[in-house]
């Protein structure tokens, strides 16, 4: 998606350059020579080389190294065995995250009081991996109770001390990169060399950035790409434990596994290996997701996105566009930000203390003017401007997403397009709109039952439908 401009060493152009030097030549590499690169103090790994991370959670030997009273494991097998009716023991270490032995020491617990039965055996496996365990009903009296506590059912959750620990020793802060290390991941796009020099340090320093500039011209792409400059594997729980009430941490919609294991043996299965997440969060932001959501019927917590972005990178896009108002947002995260420490409400009236260790960025394209306060604008260290593309810059990104989308590029039909449309209704260039007229022209072509092509007819009706404008009309 090629949201951005700057064209690396090609791109020199400046906002004078004149449309008339259109068509530009096919875009040719000239060899560099090689340069000695200056050894950093600490680099983080990029997204495709299998790190361990700094945080490595080894598999407990028993329930006391759990840190799980054994009452509750006991409540939680239950909990599954009353959930899917009978499941062999290696089924329910599976479910559980447990290894084999907990799971076997559990067994031998709830079988003396006759919580469970032995239903007959798969023949495979040690121990009670192989046998096919059912609740009977003295067990499921058992275990109503314990649903009128809580009802989830997933993952042995971990204590929330050591969730604190973990978070603190995969920290996102105190990077080291430099620009030969981001600009791999940036490759896709086209971006003016300023912009490496304000995200760069941004990122080394873990600390808010603010970007600001018209829609549509990659504020969100770069983000999106800042988060893999990171690298390296975090460890994320399932769920976390405080005086008895869960709190659901691990997102399969946020949190994407590693795709590769190694390192990974002997770990705590309690724990997800997981690439650095990203959190996005646009308009639809209120001030209660950014606390604990409690749900009576299931009666545990679901944790804010903030804290779900934690070691990773959360983005408040299209700031200034949410319902709650920009002062009560930006007071909100004045303490996080400062104190790198955030404070959660309970049910129960208790706050809990959460290490808030996220690179907070905050895109929009109003007037930051009109938005922010002086007092916050201190606290966000790193501001950039995203701008609009130069005309070279567009012509670029144009020739570029011609190739993505399959196109034929037409020099000649791109002068006709600038010249007759952009330079006739005097419309100024965004770096998003190559991608969204090629699209249609993709579209208006298989439609006219031929290959995609940019022909004067199809250029003239796609700017019609795109920029189209909307007179005040008497109905």
């Amino acid at each position: 998606m090629n949201d951005g401009f700057n064209f690396d060493e090609e791109e020199e152009a400046s906002g004078s350059t004149s449309v008339g030097e259109y068509p530009p030549e096919p875009i040719q590499r000239t060899p560099k020579r090689p340069q000695k690169r200056r050894p950093a103090p600490r680099r983080t790994a990029a997204p495709s080389e299998p790190t361990v991370p700094g945080f490595f959670p080894m598999q407990p030997k028993d329930i006391r190294e759990t840190g799980l009273s054994a009452s509750y494991l006991e409540e939680l097998y239950l909990k599954h065995l009353f959930q899917a009716g009978e499941l062999r023991g290696s089924e329910i270490t599976g479910r559980m995250g447990l290894p084999g032995g907990i799971v076997d020491e559990l067994t031998q617990r709830l079988r003396k009081p006759r919580y469970i039965d032995v239903k007959g055996s798969s023949g495979a496996g040690v121990g009670h991996s192989g046998m096919i365990l059912a609740i009977t009903e003295a067990g499921q009296n058992y275990v109503h109770h314990a649903l009128e506590r809580d009802r989830y059912i997933g993952p042995a959750p971990v204590p929330y001390e050591a969730y604190s620990k973990a978070v603190l020793k995969q920290t996102i802060r105190g990077n080291k990169l430099t620009r030969d290390d981001i600009k791999p991941h940036f490759s896709d796009l086209i971006l003016r060399n300023e912009i490496f020099d304000s995200i760069g340090p941004a990122m080394n320093s873990g600390k808010a950035l603010f970007f600001y500039g018209p829609p549509g011209n990659g504020k969100t792409a770069i983000c999106q790409r800042m988060t893999n400059c990171f690298g390296g594997d975090i460890f994320i729980p399932h769920a976390i434990i405080v005086d008895d009430f869960v709190i659901k941490v691990y997102d399969s919609t946020i949190h994407k596994p590693a795709k590769s294991e190694q390192g990974s043996l002997g770990n705590d299965r309690r724990w997800m290996r997981c690439r650095r997440p990203m959190v996005v969060v646009g308009g639809e932001l209120v001030l209660e997701d950014l606390d604990l959501a409690y749900s009576p019927e299931v009666k545990y917590y679901e944790a804010p996105f903030q804290m779900k972005a934690n070691n990773g990178m959360l983005l408040i896009d299209d700031f200034g566009r949410q319902k709650v108002s920009p002062k009560d947002l930006l007071n909100r995260w004045i303490v996080p930000l400062e104190s790198e420490v955030d404070y959660l409400s309970m049910h129960t009236g208790k706050k809990l203390r959460i290490p808030f260790d996220v690179f907070v960025t905050f895109s929009t394209n109003l007037d930051p003017e009109a938005l922010v306060d002086a007092a916050f604008l201190r606290r966000v260290r790193y501001k950039l401007e995203v701008t609009r593309p130069t005309p070279k810059q567009f012509a670029l990104i144009f020739q570029r997403e011609c190739k993505k989308q399959k196109v034929n590029w037409d020099p000649e039909m791109f002068t006709y397009l600038v010249r007759s449309h952009y330079q006739g209704r005097k419309l100024p260039f965004n770096a998003c709109e190559p991608r969204d007229l090629l699209a249609q022209v993709v579209d208006l072509s298989a439609y006219n039952g031929h290959k995609p092509t940019m022909t004067e007819d199809i250029l003239d009706q796609v700017v019609e439908n795109y920029f189209v404008r909307f007179d005040k009309r008497e109905i």
